[in-house]
């Protein structure tokens, strides 16, 4: 049995002014009619039925989490009463779950990443299942990308290369430099970590018992039915040492898998992502809104409430969202988000 848990924390900074942390990326539409986290919905319903789906989430994004996701049963909502990173709240989710489906296993996954094709990526999720359920339980399956670009904004997985369709990984990679980028990318055997990954939900208890001192203080919680359970979860969840399953587990484990992919992955995590996805006019403009070009070229403009109008510039962004608008040379955009601090 496959369940999945959707990771909707966040605060809204990498995609401001249009982001905030009243509105994190995952619950805007930057790409598509529809927001990050019901178009990752969407992705699982294909394989995995709404019962089984989970989210996991902060008290004040809970409503938001409810209307966008209004199909979701009210009991698939999981609260995090403070954010403490990606160990705790995986922990959490799958105690949790536990309770509701024991046994099952369990794929996790950001609520804010793009993938272009769907069908590939739920072959691949269910790859990961199977090899859990039938040849190694112990088994933490992670999905790697292909990677197309020297990136310096991810984290790599390296691996020997095989045949197999599921790999043991021999290290996770920090995100590198320029130069270190463009050598994984000739040698062929590294990997976009894309931090999605698939277990067994009894295994991942344990891993996470011999690893992550979290474990002890949840461990106390009542059942969640229990009428003092939130209250408990409150008290206690405050207390679980903030780190990344990554350090907390995945990078201790022997037991580390990895499955080659290539579906159109993307984690959107700039505004200068968006030219991966609008298509440029004939002076290569990346245009979103209501805008008029004349002789201008090589810019990136994201209009919100506004009509804008550019008139002979090259090589700028704009970006007009919620009350504000941001304005740049175009090989700055990625700083955007470093003005909301200032």
């Amino acid at each position: 049995m496959l369940c999945a848990v959707i990771m909707a924390g966040g605060k809204g900074t990498r995609f401001w002014p249009k982001s905030t942390e009243e509105m994190p990326k995952q619950f805007i539409n930057l790409i598509d009619d529809k927001t990050m986290i019901q178009l990752t919905y969407e992705r699982l319903l294909k394989i995995i039925p709404k019962e089984r789906i989970f989210v996991v989430t902060g008290e004040k994004y809970k409503d938001l989490v409810s209307t966008q996701l209004s199909d979701l049963p009210n009991q698939n909502i999981i609260v995090e009463p403070v954010g403490r990173n990606t160990a705790p709240c995986i922990l959490l989710a799958s105690m949790y779950i536990n309770q509701i489906f024991e046994d099952a296993n369990v794929a996790v996954l950001p609520s804010d990443h793009a993938i272009g094709n769907k069908d590939e990526f739920c072959k691949t999720l269910m790859c990961a299942n199977d090899y859990v359920e039938n040849k190694n339980k112990k088994a933490i399956v992670t999905i790697g990308i292909t990677p197309n670009r020297p990136e310096t904004g991810y984290g790599y997985i390296k691996f020997n290369k095989s045949d197999d369709k599921v790999i043991k990984i021999d290290r996770f990679v920090e995100k590198p430099n320029l130069d270190n980028a463009k050598k994984y990318l000739d040698e062929g055997n590294y990997l976009w970590n894309a931090g999605m990954f698939i277990f067994n939900i009894k295994n991942m208890l344990k891993e996470l018992e011999e690893n992550y001192s979290g474990y002890k203080i949840l461990e106390k919680l009542p059942k969640i039915e229990d009428k003092n359970y939130k209250e408990a979860l409150e008290k206690l969840y405050p207390d679980c040492e903030a780190i990344s399953i990554d350090y907390a587990v995945m990078e201790k484990s022997n037991n580390i898998y990895v499955i080659p992919s290539d579906f159109g992955w993307d984690d959107i995590g700039t505004w200068m992502s968006l030219t991966r996805y609008i298509k440029a006019d004939e002076q290569n403009n990346y245009l979103k809104g209501d805008i008029v070009s004349y002789n201008s070229k090589n810019n990136i403009v994201y209009a919100g409430n506004k009509k804008v109008i550019l008139l002979d510039i090259d090589n700028v962004f704009c970006i007009d969202a919620d009350g504000v608008i941001v304005i740049g040379s175009r090989d700055k955009i990625k700083d955007v988000h470093e003005l909301r601090n200032k």
